[in-house]
């Protein structure tokens, strides 16, 4: 009842802008570069200590309601605290502790009206039930790799034309987030953690697998078959992803991502992201997710997480263009505080 309540506080009183300020707290081989061994034996290992169920056509069943509520503040990246160690060196009790921490702070964070009503969505959230203290797996240090000299220069003159443009942050609506005006997350960012809206459902048929994110209520379609990708004047927001199976494990490959909503500034060109879906117990299918883009990252790099299956978080409506208050808002106060500001000139 928490999430259904909040979910509708969020989508007709506050709008979408509220969910950005809480996400902001927190992210095949090729082109030759080589994957990631150790996320590759992680996943092989779990895969076999757990046996799928078949759909009628044969396939692993991973279909059902997911979740990955539990995993909110988790950072992608190892905290400085874990320096030199491994997930599986932390001890149980140090992670509730962890987990505790990250929860009670954020909580504090949001205290008051402004957010929403106490045990509105607080009570639903609980990283205590999450199962790590950070999501990269490989390189073996926990940090994304460095960015390549091109892709620096790249940063910096995109920096530089937004400087240089004459435009504040809320001159218009288009100088909004894309997730400010309710069109995309992006990918993958679809289905990484944030405060509310973690509900994801898989279908399944034969040759096809689809994905729906609650968030923005964007569905990916993965064909199996072995059709090519599209061609590269088709850009998508999401990706244009195929896919395949490793014996238990779903594999899709996505490429031809949209400039406007690429994943951590990269190069739409060379922006190669693979996903392996694992179900790994009656209720948890292992999410890893290996980034490849050369022209941006000096190596590849993995992340990973549990996806829980749960009907107690099914996929909520998510109308955010009928109330996007937080858009409307958002204008409003800059105008205002343009006015102000006029005001005072002598």
């Amino acid at each position: 009842m928490a999430k259904r309540v909040f979910s509708s506080f969020l989508v007709h009183a506050a709008g979408c802008a509220t969910a950005v300020a809480v996400g902001a707290m927190f992210p095949a081989p090729s082109l030759g570069q080589t994957a990631a061994p150790a996320a590759r034996a992680t996943t092989a290992a779990a895969s076999t200590a757990y046996k799928a169920p078949r759909t009628p056509w044969g396939d692993p069943d991973l279909q059902g309601n997911f979740t990955n509520l539990y995993e909110v503040g988790t950072p992608l990246e190892r905290p400085k605290q874990f320096a030199g160690r491994r997930q599986e060196d932390i001890p149980a009790a140090e992670l509730k502790k962890y987990k505790d921490d990250v929860r009670q702070r954020t909580l504090n964070n949001f205290e008051g009206p402004i957010h929403a009503p106490d045990h509105w969505w607080q009570d639903v959230y609980d990283p205590r039930k999450g199962q790590q203290a950070w999501f990269i797996t490989d390189p073996e240090d926990g940090m994304i790799p460095p960015l390549t000299p091109e892709a620096q220069r790249r940063n910096a003159a995109r920096a530089e034309a937004r400087r240089n443009s004459g435009r504040g942050p809320a001159d218009s609506w288009t100088d909004r987030s894309l997730y400010d005006r309710c069109l995309t997350r992006g990918f993958p960012n679809s289905m990484m953690p944030t405060i509310y809206g973690n509900s994801y459902q898989i279908f399944q048929g034969p040759g096809y697998v689809a994905i729906t994110y609650e968030m923005i209520h964007e569905t990916r379609i993965v064909p199996l078959d072995p059709r090519p990708h599209v061609g590269k004047g088709i850009q998508l927001d999401m990706g244009d992803a195929r896919g395949h199976w490793e014996g238990d494990t779903l594999v899709v490959e996505s490429r031809n991502y949209m400039e406007r909503s690429i994943y951590r500034n990269a190069n739409p060109d060379t922006l190669r992201l693979t996903e392996r879906f694992t179900r790994v117990g009656p209720n948890t299918v292992r999410w890893e997710v290996t980034v490849n883009d050369p022209a941006t990252w000096t190596k590849p790099w993995t992340f990973a997480m549990p996806l829980t299956m749960s009907n107690e978080e099914t996929l909520m409506p998510y109308e955010c263009h009928e109330g996007n208050y937080g858009l409307k808002n958002i204008l409003s106060a800059a105008r205002a505080e343009e006015r102000e500001a006029a005001a005072k000139k002598p």
